[in-house]
């Protein structure tokens, strides 16, 4: 008998944004949501959508439910009656996002009541002549950037870059960004659901008027400068791992987050610091852990508690690895 509960499955929440489309369903699987998914939030406790478990002992509970029955669960990293610190997504743009920002922690604790938002993209698909915009293509003031807003010449002033798959984009809070259509892309991100919008095409919303705009907190939370950093630690390759190859896509004080390519057996310590995210972005595994087995295919999300044990995966895929923090 353990005293920590063994791995499991999540359920998404879905969000129908009238930019999303059907791609979630065709390439993950991703069924009994809306017809249109743009997001489908794969580990999340956050009120706006919550994960909730698949099977097992804590079936239909959410992710925050479970957590707080369950003290430690998250790891030394999060205590108890604290927020839990991350959500992660995969999101589909049929259509081009809105050119948004999110604020900093200290921003938003003081004018939302809630944490900021950094995150991370991980590019998956993406058509021929997609791209992304991220910062700006020369340093600004807040005078110009109101004024192109008005006028409606602010993209003529963003750095626009094509995507691949495989590309990794870190995005800080206060950087001005917008994902193009035709990208399918994971995100790992600060657990917050805060955006400010400054462009956003005309498009109306479900009520059929204009999405609104928030120009006067985008300025006083938009980082001014050129372009965007690189991913704090990322790595440009693969490293061999046993049963694999890994590379570490980025570690920043927020979140660690690695890809790994498995054609074998990848045995991992786990400690009481933190929990593991584990999203299969492609193939077929069995987690073994302590307390029972699990079988994950395209698109399962998985929650590995925190605590002192050894976990094996075995199988062929690519899987998105991703805990609180960085490594000391």
């Amino acid at each position: 008998m353990t005293d920590f509960p063994a791995p499991f499955l999540l359920l998404p929440s879905y969000k129908d944004y009238l930019w999303g489309g059907n791609r979630l369903a065709s390439l993950f699987g991703k069924k009994g949501g809306p017809e249109r998914i743009a997001e489908s939030w794969e580990l999340s406790a956050h009120p706006d959508g919550e994960s909730v478990i698949a099977a097992g002992p804590f079936r239909g509970q959410t992710l925050s439910a479970f957590l707080e029955s369950n003290p430690g669960a998250a790891g030394t990293a999060v205590p108890p009656g604290k927020e839990f610190p991350l959500l992660v997504k995969l999101i589909d743009a049929a259509q081009n996002l809105s050119v948004q920002v999110h604020p900093d922690e200290d921003y938003a604790r003081r004018n939302e009541g809630s944490r900021g938002k950094t995150e991370m993209w991980y590019i998956l698909r993406s058509d021929p002549g997609a791209f992304l915009c991220c910062g700006f293509s020369r340093p600004m003031t807040g005078g110009e950037v109101e004024r192109r807003i008005r006028e409606g010449t602010l993209a003529d002033v963003l750095r626009s870059v094509p995507v691949k798959p495989g590309d990794v984009f870190f995005i800080p809070a206060g950087t001005i960004h917008a994902v193009g259509e035709g990208i399918v892309l994971a995100e790992v991100q600060e657990s917050s659901n805060i955006t400010y919008r400054v462009f956003d095409y005309g498009r109306a919303g479900a009520d059929g008027r204009p999405r609104p705009l928030h120009i006067g907190k985008a300025l006083d939370v938009l980082r001014m400068e050129e372009g965007f950093p690189p991913p704090p630690g990322g790595e440009g390759e693969y490293r061999p791992v046993p049963g694999g190859k890994a590379r570490l896509l980025c570690s920043c004080p927020s979140f660690t987050c690695s890809v790994l390519e498995l054609n074998g057996r990848l045995s991992k310590t786990m400690g009481n610091e933190s929990f593991l995210s584990l999203l299969c972005l492609e193939g077929k595994a069995l987690l073994s852990a302590p307390g029972g087995g699990l079988g994950i295919g395209t698109g399962d999300s998985v929650f590995v508690p925190a605590g002192r044990r050894d976990i094996l995966l075995e199988g062929t895929g690519e899987f998105l690895l991703t805990f609180p923090g960085r490594p000391e």
